[in-house]
């Protein structure tokens, strides 16, 4: 895991590029503080920085940015390729035995691309992933992310020079940068929390899809784009062709495949461990390194006195229910509160998920103790485990069924009371029920179920679920929202509309806000961490599941259910879904007021030019007297307006 940055620009003493690259990359030192390297070439113009965060051979043989044995390509790498052992005895099995310097991943991919060429590396890698590689002899740049998007890769041209790289923030410590903020990306994040790939928040700067790679010649002028993975050709693939087995043979399958990544990411020269929030997802990834490993593994939570929040209590049964060596962490307000300043320089786009607050505080404490540490995230895409993918169905039936006048009149009486008012109503009712059926935070769920019934089809529903400024123009000054291209996606818009909904997930709100959150806050305290449920060949199975074996006996993920319970009674795992939030709407009103309301002022609104004040203000005034629960959406604002402080030339 490390981070990288580079560009292309006229040709210039190699001194000179060297220190204008070494400076962008200690920009991103957070992502690599163990080792450092630069590489240009003069006469393209190209620079190359690496910063190293030392998890496989840690010798100076993984130093980066690194040369090929032959010397035609260089490469600055971050992320792992989990199966280079295997990649190795085959390169070896076909007769490319180089004189290997050592043991790294770089290193052996490094030569499948010089044996094998580009395509057929990826192909045979097993891995997260981002990089550039550079061919000495076709002066081509080539730049490749994952299949799903763990790691990020930034790239585009600002003022005449081509740049790429890990972060934002590296890009814009060039001497030439210019800022200019994209609007129509703004209108994409006031909806999504986080800006959709392949925009980015600057104008001329994208995000490489995942699955995908780009080459250019050495003008920085883009030859193609190809993308080697599909997320939506797999799900159409698995549709046409679903597993006919038995349910049974299904969790066998399931967890073969998953005993298989997560051995493949245990791998490791450092200390190794997981988190663990005691849900389906981290106790099964966690459950399988137990029964995998000869130690017991390091598991980390962390927990909040406040109610409806406080995961750490059922962390704490799982882990000693399976014998781990289990850390947690009951943080304060007053200590969760101190991380929102950091939060703006740490994700360097502006970045709005409030759950990268606790996210943040949980990769700090495993830190503190370990280098790698193993999540559970990705369950809910791979396994229909959201609930807005049973709710959204239900709720277009019924909407569909209901006269006009009917719906309005529903809509203004679920809305006439704020969700915290809701909360204590309906909190008391919904204890009667079986725990699997209870919701934590109920009035937020009725507020957003009214949003829906405005809606005027499935997909709109789904869309309005992931949304939090519903109509984005409401409150910008300028800046239109763009379609995305998995909006109109032919392969998507013809499957079922359960597994439609899961492959939009998996396509955006996955990588752009679930796996961009663990990744900055992760890398904000140099920490590693692993996704085992992405290993995509558990992705093309699990996308060729029959809805029937996803949601079945009334539980959503079944198959990873059946899993975890043979490895963990079902009495402590069984309870409502929770996510990973924290108390923001009662923040907002307290600790954090003076905070917000000095980037929500009026004037500083207007002088900013990006967001109409009176609509902003009339939202913030709403959540203090209680009368709508606006904490999300403003959230959004806040984020944005906080991070144009961090950003050169953000603020005029």
């Amino acid at each position: 895991m490390c981070g990288f940055v580079g560009f292309i620009g006229k040709p210039a003493p190699s001194a000179t590029h060297e220190a204008t690259v070494r400076r962008m990359a200690d920009a991103i030192v957070h992502r690599g503080p163990d080792d450092s390297g630069t590489w240009t070439d003069p006469d393209a113009g190209l620079a190359l920085g690496h910063r190293r965060l030392s998890i496989v051979d840690l010798s100076p043989a993984g130093h980066q940015p690194m040369v090929s044995a032959s010397g035609r390509f260089v490469i600055a790498f971050n992320g792992e390729i989990y199966n280079h052992r295997d990649i190795r005895r085959k390169l070896e099995d076909a007769g490319h035995s180089p004189a290997w310097r050592g043991h790294s991943d770089t290193e052996v991919f490094l030569e499948a691309i010089e044996k094998r060429g580009i395509a057929a590396a990826l192909e045979m890698s097993v891995g997260m992933f981002a990089f550039a590689v550079w061919d000495r002899d076709k002066r081509r740049l080539t730049l490749a992310r994952d299949r799903i998007g763990e790691k990020p890769l930034y790239f585009g041209s600002n003022n005449g020079v081509f740049l790429f790289g890990s972060e934002l923030a590296a890009l814009w410590r060039h001497p030439l940068w210019q800022c200019e903020i994209d609007r129509d990306a703004l209108a994409l994040m006031l909806r999504y929390n986080h800006v959709p790939a392949p925009h980015s928040i600057f104008s001329g700067i994208r995000k490489l899809e995942p699955g995908c790679y780009l080459e250019a010649d050495d003008a920085g002028e883009t030859i193609a784009i190809t993308r080697y993975w599909s997320a939506p050709e797999v799900a159409s693939r698995g549709a046409k062709s679903p597993f006919s087995g038995s349910p049974d043979e299904a969790v066998n399958e399931v967890e073969r495949l998953l005993k298989q990544s997560i051995a493949g990411q245990m791998l490791a020269d450092v200390p190794l461990g997981a988190f663990l929030s005691g849900g389906i997802d981290s106790s099964t990834v966690v459950a399988l390194m137990q029964s995998l490993g000869t130690r017991p593994v390091k598991t980390f939570s962390i927990g909040f006195n406040t109610p409806g929040y406080n995961e750490a209590e059922h962390a704490k049964t799982v882990a000693r229910h399976l014998g781990t060596d289990h850390t947690e962490l009951y943080v304060s307000d007053a200590d969760a509160l101190a991380t929102v300043p950091r939060l703006a320089g740490i994700y360097s786009e502006p970045f709005a998920d409030s759950s990268q607050i606790p996210t943040l505080l949980v990769s700090d404490l495993a830190r503190r103790h370990v280098t790698v540490a193993l999540s559970g995230d990705g369950g809910d895409e791979l396994f229909s485990g959201y609930n807005r993918y049973a709710m959204a169905g239900a709720a277009w039936k019924r909407i569909n069924a209901m006269p006009a006048v009917v719906r309005r009149a529903a809509v203004a009486a679920m809305t006439a009371l704020p969700p915290e008012t809701w909360d204590r109503l309906a909190t008391p009712a919904l204890k009667l029920l079986p725990r699997r059926k209870q919701m934590q935070r109920p009035g937020y769920h009725i507020h957003k179920l009214a949003s829906v019934m405005r809606c005027d089809s499935l997909d709109d529903i789904y869309r309005r679920f992931l949304s939090h400024w519903p109509d984005p123009s409401e409150i910008l000054v300028t800046g239109r929202e763009p379609a995305l291209a998995i909006e109109s996606d032919v392969q998507i818009a013809a499957l079922p509309p359960m597994r439609r909904m899961m492959t939009r997930d998996l396509t955006g709100y996955l990588p752009g806000d679930i796996l961009a959150k663990v990744d900055r806050a992760a890398m904000a305290v140099s920490l590693e961490a692993r996704v085992p449920m992405l290993d995509h060949r558990l992705i093309e199975f699990s996308a060729s599941l029959p809805e029937a074996f996803l949601r079945r006996d009334g539980l959503s993920k079944w198959p990873l259910r059946h899993v975890l319970q043979r490895y963990v009674p079902r009495a402590l795992i069984e309870r409502p879904k929770m996510g990973f939030g924290v108390p923001l709407d009662s923040w907002l009103r307290g600790p954090l007021r003076d905070w917000a309301e000095a980037l929500l002022d009026e004037r500083r609104l207007r002088e900013d030019g990006f967001f109409k004040p009176a609509p902003v203000r009339q939202a913030w005034l709403d959540h203090l007297s209680g009368v709508r629960g606006m904490h999300y959406p403003l959230w959004v604002v806040l984020m944005f307006q906080a991070w144009l402080e961090t950003v050169p030339g953000g603020r005029r």
